[in-house]
């Protein structure tokens, strides 16, 4: 196994390491204003929720790695403590590529990219119409991680409003993950886009409590056959099917096959021996 340390290695290659490996990131399109009244707007996949009560998210405007300088978004902040974030779909996600570039001090981002500035209720910087979601955000507290090239800076903000844009509400009022089909950022200029053709399903062992995999059959735990992912799987259910169990490689391939499509119970009764 290959192993770094981080301080042995240029700062522009950990960044590339660490974005390529820590991955996939939600992008929070920033909306901002400073104390002149110069919008600007910019995208980040520094960026997540860390609070449910109360509703906090963090971005971080880190500092440049190629020439340590930051960036509008947090010398506005610092003017004007307040936000918008709006998450990112597939229809827009070039529209916020070029949002990302670097105009100089005073250029409208809005305009470059053809976004529609839309006027929040509480906060001074505009919502972003085409987003499927715009949180407006009071900021609590600005920390700096570094004086280097590439130290964050972490704004800690407080969300005081939500605006959801209705299309994406299934027939009970909830977002609909599907709908929404959210990208993130990835290492290099790569993206991932998240719709029904790539979604899964993963029990949650909240209200269950599976059995584990120590207490899987020894037919079972020392099958050719079975991925970690597979196991994972045939651990979590509640209670052990009674009986004795295959060990034969054909039925263990059956079984794998149920497996994939989140068949858990039949995949089971396959394993099982009457």
């Amino acid at each position: 196994m290959k192993t770094i340390i981080p301080s042995d290695i240029p700062a522009m290659q950990l960044q590339q390491l660490m974005q390529t490996a820590i991955a996939p990131r939600p992008i929070a399109l920033a909306s901002t204003i400073n104390a002149k009244g110069e919008i600007n707007l910019s995208p980040f996949s520094f960026f997540n929720m860390f609070s449910t009560v109360p509703p906090i998210v963090i971005i971080s405007p880190s500092r440049r790695v190629r020439d340590n300088t930051t960036k509008l978004t947090l010398e506005n902040l610092k003017e004007v403590p307040e936000l918008v974030i709006a998450n990112v779909n597939f229809d827009m996600v070039q529209q916020v590529s070029l949002a990302s570039t670097e105009y100089e001090d005073g250029v409208n981002e809005f305009i470059k990219s053809v976004l529609t500035m839309k006027s929040a209720d509480i906060v001074k910087p505009p919502l972003i119409a085409e987003s499927p979601v715009n949180f407006e955000c009071k900021v609590l507290e600005i920390k700096s991680l570094g004086n280097f090239g590439g130290s964050g800076n972490l704004v800690i903000a407080e969300i005081v409003k939500i605006h959801i844009n209705e299309k994406y509400l299934d027939e009970a009022g909830n977002l609909d993950q599907k709908q929404l089909d959210l990208v993130a950022r990835l290492g290099s200029n790569y993206y991932s886009r998240n719709n029904e053709n790539n979604l899964f399903e993963v029990p949650k062992p909240l209200v269950t409590k599976g059995i584990g995999y120590d207490q899987l059959p020894n037919e079972i735990k020392q099958s050719n056959v079975f991925t970690g992912n597979d196991l994972g799987m045939l651990a979590n259910v509640e209670i052990l099917p009674i009986g004795n169990f295959s060990s034969e490689k054909d039925v263990h391939l059956l079984a794998q096959s149920f497996l994939k499509n989140n068949e858990i119970e039949k995949a089971w009764e396959i394993l099982r021996i009457d």
